[in-house]
């Protein structure tokens, strides 16, 4: 099943290299923004969030299934393989958005299976630093995530509106196919030979395919099952709105393509803002748990601002609180860091990791039919005449997003929840917050570290164009 890889690398292994498959594939998917909003109208009429949510869930529950055994299996053949094949499937369906809708969709959902770039990209990162060195190194990739986001949704924007969908998406497929050429013909492989050549007689194990295995693990601990089902109940409705937000603003807010591309510059600047310079004086002045705290709060406020706000005015000052609410997961990360001994930071994170992977298949799934429960369609909220008002319009601007306001819901208990999660008075040591764990060959998620602030560190607008 697997493809020998061509070693044409130049070099060793940096991690330039993994800064540049992430740039280029997130930048790809990221021009197809307002072109993805104009498909998805045009494909589904009739049930257009509904079928948005579904689309999406699938994805999400598809990578949750397969990010364990693709893990593994990295673990055993090495990582540019595995790097090749998964950027080639998560961008394969690019060219097919023009070509066949129906078709582009449908290999959406299934390319799930193969959308797991970032685990492999954490492990081929792990796999060239030093500890010391590996909370700068996912950092910077995070950062290149961010910046790929706040650029490329305005440029798409600027083209679509300009020459047509048609050539951003001709564009996105040739930054897609540049992207797999480099990781072809550039990018080196970062498992040394003899590491791998010890495991290649080694069977992978169910317990490392199996996506459930760390979650299994998770009662053992009081104090880990309330931070797991602190991360489940806000991570759930974060996963939904990445999912749906960006529609909603277009279609029932009446944001045109330029504010979409400009909100999500400015949310993603400011999350990069608060992920950096705030979170930072918070970890000092009030500690994890009351960051955390915080964090939730900015969340619940944001959500239900969201759910009740009806004017584009209330929508960027709500996308400024959302910003400062991504201080979150990173403040839940270190947060784990310091209640459990050093030889289970792995499997711990590994938990977290593999509750948020199964909210981004849960997530648009709920608030797709959350939409479909309220009839909020795309079809009513085209330009009618201003004076009929049905009673259906009444109701939608009483609670105009349904869907935001029962996500707030479960972020107020995920606060009650985590107030009862114990504070843990450790010594101040400088390692505490950016020290990474590492499960050198066998990490049940794939990666082959298992970063403090991998996908916790990532802007709020992570998958927002996926």
């Amino acid at each position: 099943m697997l493809v020998k890889y061509i070693r044409r690398s130049v070099g060793r292994a940096k991690v330039t290299h993994a800064v540049v498959v992430i740039f280029l594939e997130f930048f790809a998917w990221g021009l197809l923004t307002t072109p993805m909003l104009t498909v998805l109208h045009e494909t589904f009429p009739q049930h257009t969030f509904l079928m948005n949510g579904l689309i999406q869930g699938v994805k999400g529950l598809l990578s949750f299934m397969s990010a364990p055994l693709i893990g593994a299996l990295s673990d055993v053949c090495g990582r540019k393989s595995f790097l090749l094949l998964t950027v080639f499937f998560t961008c394969a369906p690019i060219p097919l958005m023009r070509i066949s809708p129906w078709w582009f969709f449908a290999l959406m959902s299934v390319s799930g299976l193969f959308s797991v770039t970032f685990s492999v990209i954490f492990a081929y990162v792990a796999d060239i630093t030093e500890e010391h060195e590996r909370s700068t190194a996912y950092g910077l990739v995070s950062a290149t995530f961010a910046a790929s986001l706040v650029t490329s949704p305005a440029i798409g924007a600027f083209l679509s509106g300009k020459y047509g969908d048609s050539l951003v998406v001709l564009l996105a497929t040739i930054i897609a196919v540049l992207d797999i050429l480099f990781v072809l013909l550039v990018v080196p492989e970062s498992l040394p030979d003899k590491m791998r050549l010890s495991s290649w007689g080694l069977p992978i194990s169910w317990e490392q395919a199996d996506p459930f295995a760390s979650l299994r693990k998770v009662g053992k601990d009081s104090t880990v099952l309330l931070i797991c089902v602190t991360v489940f109940l806000s991570y759930l409705p974060e996963a939904g709105q990445y999912s749906s937000f960006f529609l909603y603003l277009g279609q029932v807010i009446n944001f045109s393509s330029e504010a979409i591309a400009g909100f999500i510059a400015m949310v993603g600047l400011l999350s990069i803002g608060a992920q950096t310079l705030l979170l930072s004086i918070l970890m000092k002045k009030i500690g994890n748990k009351s960051t955390v705290l915080l964090g939730l709060g900015f969340q619940l406020f944001q959500l239900a601002w969201y759910g009740f706000g009806s004017e584009p005015w209330m929508m960027w000052a709500a996308g400024a609180v959302a910003a400062m609410s991504s201080i979150t997961f990173p403040a839940v990360s270190a947060l784990v860091s310091r209640c459990t001994d050093h030889d289970q930071q792995g499997a711990v994170q590994g938990m977290i990791t593999g509750i948020r992977g199964l909210c981004n298949g849960l997530g648009p799934a709920l608030f797709g039919f959350i939409f479909f429960l309220f009839n909020v369609e795309l079809k009513e909220m085209s330009p009618v005449d201003p004076n009929p008002v049905s009673t259906d319009t009444e109701e939608k601007s009483v609670i105009p997003g349904p869907p935001f306001l029962f996500g707030a819901c479960t972020v107020l208990l995920a606060l009650l929840v985590a107030i009862f999660i114990p504070a843990q008075h450790t010594p101040v040591v400088k390692t505490c917050s950016t020290r990474v764990m590492t499960e050198p060959v066998s990490d049940g998620l794939g990666n082959s570290s298992v970063p403090v602030s991998d996908e916790d560190n990532e802007p709020l607008l992570q998958d927002s164009s996926l």
